[in-house]
């Protein structure tokens, strides 16, 4: 199974969470909100094989970034994967546009000389996330729960970007049917743990599986081949952006 997008050092026993979901076969991608977070957390992820650990300027705390820009280009070598980055224009972002386009764009650019695997936050600021990218020539990235029009996902899919989908998103009428308009080669499955819940419960890693099931009712499939199918498209992504070497991720 794949998460794609969880925020591991925001469950109370983090270590214990990423446990579980290794004995599950559970791969994590563990997003950080700050390159001061990811700084913290790199020692204690390098005995979770099944955990690689993301570098963060997450667009809620700009107000925090003029002192963590630095430090996210000085770690940007230490890991091939970022995020949570991106852009918040919603109610909860309002009053640090320009601190978030300045930060967001440092990602784009560390992002167009050195790809890595990115997982981008767009809420309420889709159009100026996806312009942003064009602007620096990156591509591809993964969009984590899309959540606006549907003409701009089809922009961000003809730029050649993923999504990847949780729970939560299962359960509304507007996230389905953002799932349903995203080719099955382009979709990647997540938890945004702990900040979702599935049926009144706290998603944690293993929580993919209710998008496996979902995704196999959709297409008709079972949730064993939705699985493979994600699995591939996590290789393919990671193959394109050069950070497969010698069949390792």
């Amino acid at each position: 199974m794949l998460d794609a997008h969880c925020h591991l050092d925001r469950y109370k026993d983090p270590q214990a969470i990423a446990r579980k979901a290794s004995q599950l076969g559970v791969f994590i991608i563990a997003v950080t909100n700050l390159p001061s977070h990811f700084a913290a957390g790199l020692p204690h992820v390098k005995s979770m094989p099944r955990v690689r650990l993301a570098l963060g300027l997450h667009p809620l705390a700009a107000n925090d970034h003029e002192r963590e820009r630095e430090l996210f280009s000085e770690l940007l070598q230490k890991t091939s994967f970022v995020g949570e980055v991106g852009l918040d224009f919603s109610r909860e972002g309002r009053g640090t546009e320009g601190a978030q386009l300045e930060s967001f764009s440092l990602v784009a650019r560390s992002l167009a000389s050195t790809p890595k695997f990115a997982t981008l936050h767009s809420r309420g600021a889709e159009n100026e996330t996806l312009a942003v990218l064009k602007q620096h020539s990156v591509s591809p990235v993964v969009f984590h729960w899309y959540s606006g029009s549907l003409a701009t996902l089809d922009d961000a899919l003809a730029a050649g970007h993923y999504f990847s989908i949780n729970p939560a998103m299962t359960t509304t009428a507007n996230g389905r049917r953002i799932i349903m308009r995203i080719p099955k080669d382009r979709l990647l499955t997540e938890t945004d743990g702990p900040y979702t819940r599935y049926r009144g419960r706290e998603s944690t890693p293993d929580s993919v599986q209710h998008v496996e099931t979902h995704l196999a009712s959709l297409w008709s499939e079972s949730p064993e081949w939705v699985r493979r199918l994600v699995w591939s498209n996590f290789k393919s992504l990671l193959s394109e952006l050069g950070l497969i070497r010698s069949g390792r991720l």
